[in-house]
């Protein structure tokens, strides 16, 4: 058998069913990358797209794909050469072909079964085919079964470099597939039983072997980089030593041992590496002449060099290079955490609103800021309204709360906000100067003069952080369906809305402020007081710590807040790094944001986005087969309200935009989506699991309440009564109190032996009789 697994960056693989085999390569999400792919290879042919912007797409893509593992499975369930066990199948590629089902047709339709073929599809850039077929025989390494394949095919382009037992392939919708054998794929025991007998012919179960360099389509075990020219200056990075780059494991034994050499020290500071390197490159001069650094010695003195090295006698392995490996495991495993560690990257082609309010944004703050910039542009909108997918109408909804580290720059979403704020913050400034010269003229009258009733039209949208629950009421009362908004520089600050008689009622209109309809409001007797009944419409952005964010949200993990609200980051800078720097924003930048202001402000009504609909269709099965693959409930439930965010920003930068979709919007949603989901497992999904599994073992332990009378028969002893008790995880110590409540209630009635059966014994029995009143 051979392994299957989510992504190329995930080193978790299991075992490959058909059943998992058939649901990945039916994948929407499968077919959408993939056609992704293809659409951008059009595009470049015609000319309007760069050959790097493809590269770039085409990798990005490729990444998010599930792959398989052909060359083996793992003992441990990880990707390591050190854990493989050979499948017997090996791989073969034909890369940079412009039509490889032409190729296909012509060199191996008809012959599959001579060759050994099992599957063969059309790689995800559609510029390539992969074969996968069984290792003819049982001694053959995988480097020799493709030269195999190869003087078969008469084809001397092929990959001729020796793949690694951890080597992934990228796996492609049903309709890329030429051939497949599943019989043959998946019912290969023999095959294992071969490679087992001769795994030493692969050459790369030991360790000593010379993977490959990393082609187009595959990914090697390690995701080692590409590997040099022979005379080049450094190692080949796509070799490995049990998943370590030699190219690390040398770089830790410069460190160990005094550093690189300096000029006068090359040749017996590359000697004794080489002498330590030949314990696991298995004496291999071939390769290590591939491994080594050069510093500038010629081809031929690294050849006398490393001959001399591999003639001395063995002894055991040096402990500067087993230092050296220990040192070079630990950073690859932090290298791979990291890299899934790190969230989804901002697409490079934006939408040209977002492309604007970045464009003054150091490149470390540009994610944090195209997603906090949403709850004030949405503010603009009045009454208008979008049908989401499942035929609800929503409003633009939008909240944000960045989490970073302290010191981390989460100011750097304020001044986009400044500018988008500009013209609402004008207008409130009107209505507030109307709204102080009446309460000026209140506070000069007597008590028993006529006082003017407040003025109307009093719509005030930016509200202060700290305000009061009733003051909250009357500014949504009055702003006549528009927006409420506010920007806190700490989370806590919300804690002044949730009241003096309810403990947490700042949580209760978080989660309001985002569904349709809703109603809130307060009801209170003084004739000073407020007393009103409001639709909340409330956007608002928020800054916090990681650690602070997380204990503020603690006692609502499962309550709704979390899910509704759109969260972000920034992440850590490396110590020392240089500080970033922000661009002007001056009245040039003001004036290209203006049109899009004037477009959302103009807007209302239901608005059709027909292609925002799509797109929102589109992610929620991406989201439901993410879901399904990795088995995560946390996930689905927090994907349900996240899709309804990113569909709401489409909607809004399609309203911005004039009403015109631009194809960057797609990107930058799904990406959206993506980010927002990263950002809340990152920071609760573990704590989310938690709290969902301890209430799942609290309802197991209290389950519902049932009337335990019923469970019992119509005359039942105090046995009866305890054994229905603990049944229902009671105590029997209650059940005489019981009874006896029952009794005084009239629900039973007390019995002895003598008043309900005719045997005849000294010792009367107590038993209870139910009335007929007792239900």
């Amino acid at each position: 058998m051979f392994g299957i697994g989510n992504n190329v960056r995930s080193r978790v693989v299991q075992e490959c069913t058909p059943e998992r085999f058939y649901q990945a390569i039916d994948s929407p999400q499968v077919a959408r990358l993939c056609a992704e792919i293809e659409d951008a290879l059009e595009a470049v042919r015609r000319g309007e797209m760069k050959k790097e912007d493809f590269e770039t797409l085409k990798a990005d893509r490729k990444k998010r794909l599930p792959i398989i593992t052909p060359h083996a499975t793992f003992r441990n369930g990880r990707r390591l050469n050190a854990d493989a066990v050979p499948s017997g199948l090996s791989m073969y590629d034909v890369d940079h072909i412009n039509d490889p089902r032409g190729y296909y047709q012509g060199h191996v339709a008809g012959r599959e079964k001579e060759l050994g073929v099992v599957l063969a599809h059309v790689t995800p850039s559609t510029e390539g085919l992969r074969l996968l077929f069984v290792i003819p025989q049982a001694n053959m390494g995988l480097d020799a079964a493709q030269h195999w394949m190869s003087e078969r095919l008469g084809n001397a382009g092929y990959d001729e470099a020796v793949k690694d037992l951890a080597r992934c392939s990228f796996l492609v919708p049903r309709d890329y597939i030429l051939h497949l054998d599943e019989e043959r794929l998946f019912m290969n025991e023999k095959l294992i039983i071969n490679n087992e007998k001769g795994a030493s012919g692969n050459g790369v179960s030991s360790g000593n072997e010379e993977p490959e360099k990393k082609d187009e389509e595959g990914a090697s075990g390690n995701e080692g980089g590409t590997g040099n020219k022979e005379g080049s200056d450094s190692g080949d990075s796509s070799l490995t030593f049990k998943g370590i780059p030699y190219t690390e494991i040398i770089r830790q034994w410069f460190q160990i041992t005094g550093g690189e050499p300096e000029k006068g020290e090359r040749n017996t500071r590359l000697h004794r590496l080489a002498s330590h390197l030949r314990y696991i490159a298995d004496n291999n001069e071939a390769l290590l002449l591939r491994i080594m650094p050069r510093y500038g010695l010629t081809e031929e003195e690294m050849r006398g060099l490393i001959h001399s090295a591999c003639s001395a006698r063995f002894c055991s392995t040096p402990k500067e290079m087993k230092q050296a490996i220990d040192n070079a495991q630990k950073t690859t495993d932090e290298d791979d955490t990291e890299e899934q560690d790190r969230p989804p990257a901002l697409p490079k082609r934006l939408p040209p609103l977002i492309r604007l309010l970045v464009s003054r944004t150091p490149d470390i703050y540009k994610p944090a800021v195209a997603h906090a910039v949403f709850p004030s542009l949405a503010a603009h909108l009045h009454r208008t309204r979008f049908r989401y997918i499942d035929n609800v109408l929503h409003e633009a909804t939008l909240m944000n709360v960045l989490m970073a580290g302290t010191g981390a720059g989460k100011d750097c979403i304020s001044e986009p906000i400044n500018r988008i704020m500009a013209d609402i913050r004008r207008r409130d400034e009107e209505n507030l100067r109307r709204e102080r010269e009446w309460k000026n003229e209140m506070s000069s009258k007597g008590a028993n003069k006529d006082k003017r009733v407040r003025p109307e039209g009093l719509v005030i949208q930016e509200i202060d952080a700290d305000m009061t629950n009733p003051a909250f009421v009357m500014r949504t009362a009055e702003a006549d369906g528009h927006f409420l908004y506010t920007k806190m520089n700490e989370i806590d600050q919300f804690d002044a809305l949730k009241g003096s008689g309810r403990s947490q009622q700042q949580f209760q209109i978080m989660c309001l402020a985002f569904d349709p309809g809703n109603r809130y409001g307060q009801t209170r007797v003084g004739t000073q007081s407020v007393t009103e009944k409001v639709t909340i419409r409330f956007n608002w952005n928020a800054s916090t710590t990681i650690l602070k964010g997380k204990r503020y949200f603690s006692r609502v993990l499962t309550d709704g807040p979390v899910s509704r609200i759109n969260f972000c980051t920034i992440p850590e800078r490396e110590i020392g790094a240089d500080m970033p720097v922000y661009g002007t924003y001056d009245a040039g930048f003001d004036e290209e944001l203006r049109p899009y202001i004037e477009n959302l402000t103009r807007a209302t009504g239901e608005v059709d986005c027909p292609e925002a609909f799509r797109l929102a269709k589109k992610l929620k099965d991406e989201c439901a087969d993410f879901a399904r693959l990795s088995q995560s409930r946390v996930y689905e439930n927090l994907s349900f309200r996240a899709n309804v965010i990113a569909y709401l920003k489409a909607c809004v930068l399609y309203v911005a935009n004039g009403c015109k979709w631009d194809k960057t919007i797609e990107e930058f949603v799904r990406w959206s989506l993506e980010y927002d989901l990263w950002c809340k497992m990152e920071f609760f999904g573990a704590d989310i699991e938690e709290a969902m599994n301890n209430m799942i073992r609290e309802s197991k332990k209290r389950p519902g309440r049932m009337n335990l009378l019923e469970l019992l028969p119509d005359v039942f002893t105090l046995e009866d009564a305890i054994r229905v008790r603990r049944s229902q995880g009671m105590d029997a110590e209650g059940a005489r109190n019981m009874l006896w409540q029952w009794t005084y209630r009239h629900y039973i009635t007390k019995l002895t032996i003598n008043e309900n059966t005719s045997e005849d014994i000294s010792a009367p029995m107590v038993t209870y009789k139910k009335t007929k009143t007792w239900k």
